[in-house]
């Protein structure tokens, strides 16, 4: 595992990176009453939260944020399947850091995470929902930031207080009503078939068929979940993982944008652009 840690405003901000062949366990835990926002960008992971006989579990965290409160002496597990790295930020502060906020800032935790500033247990959870666009892009841009030194801390800072606005802008939106249990299976279903066929998947009205849902309604569910439209969430999945195989050092630019699903290597390169803020060839540079 990689981590970086870095010090916002008396927040301590864990950028964590973890990939095995095999099922790998990370522990870590904090000394203090903590409340949390952690945003993970890749991985199946199962994270669990442990404090004396409590445990609070969170699964198939890839792509979501989510929020807690944590007692002294809690325990932080993630559990990481084989070949699928982690990809994990998280941002944590003790209750009494919270209180050296500036006003407006307080404000924020005790509208929008009132249940997790005054605890009524060693563990609670906050809100949580899978990322949007805005995030996403943040959480990419942490991973792929050629930044060093210096400057990386300086790019860190800056990506980390984006998500923070993010997420507060998002769990002040009012509540609309949520899918049921069932449909929301089938949403991650046809997000499954699709990173299954990157390359090649199937059309929309085929998904519709594969997951028993009309199109109409998978696209709106879709959006629900995911926070965007189904292609525009493809494309997006095709650049993180675009991004993952030009780091191994044997696969051409070619070969990368063919493998996602590019024929073309100038759209392949400037939607890299687009998404990164550089080109695929600068990541061997």
């Amino acid at each position: 595992m990689t981590r970086d840690i870095i010090e916002i405003n008396g927040f301590i901000v864990l950028i964590e990176y973890a990939s095995s062949d095999t099922k790998e366990i990370e522990i870590c835990g904090f000394a203090e009453d903590v409340v949390g926002i952690a945003f993970y960008g890749s991985g199946e992971v199962e994270m669990n939260i442990r404090c004396g006989d409590q445990v609070s579990t969170y699964q198939n965290t890839k792509g979501v944020a989510l929020s807690f409160y944590a007692a002294k002496g809690s325990t932080f597990e993630h559990t990481i399947s084989p070949s699928n790295p982690m990809q994990s930020i998280c941002i944590v502060s003790t209750l009494s850091n919270l209180e050296k906020l500036p006003q407006h800032e307080q404000e924020f935790f005790q509208t929008y995470l009132k249940s997790l500033v005054n605890p009524v247990a060693d563990i609670v959870d906050g809100p949580g929902f899978y990322m949007n666009h805005d995030m996403q892009n943040a959480v990419s841009k942490i991973y792929s930031s050629t930044y060093t030194e210096n400057m990386r801390q300086m790019f860190l800072r800056s990506q980390v207080t984006e998500l923070l606005a993010h997420f507060f802008a998002q769990i002040s939106l009012p509540e609309r009503p949520t899918l049921n249990e069932e449909d929301r299976q089938k949403i991650h279903q046809a997000n499954e078939i699709l990173l299954d066929n990157i390359a090649s998947p199937p059309s929309l009205s085929e998904l519709s068929k594969q997951i028993g849902l009309n199109s109409n309604k998978l696209k709106k569910n879709f959006k629900e979940v995911f926070g965007m439209p189904v292609f525009k969430h493809l494309q997006n999945e095709r650049l993180i993982k675009a991004h993952a195989l030009l780091e191994e050092a044997h696969l051409g630019i070619q070969e990368v944008a063919w493998q996602v699903g590019y024929e073309s290597i100038s759209s392949f390169s400037n939607a890299f652009m687009k998404k990164f803020g550089f080109r695929p060839s600068e990541i061997r540079t």
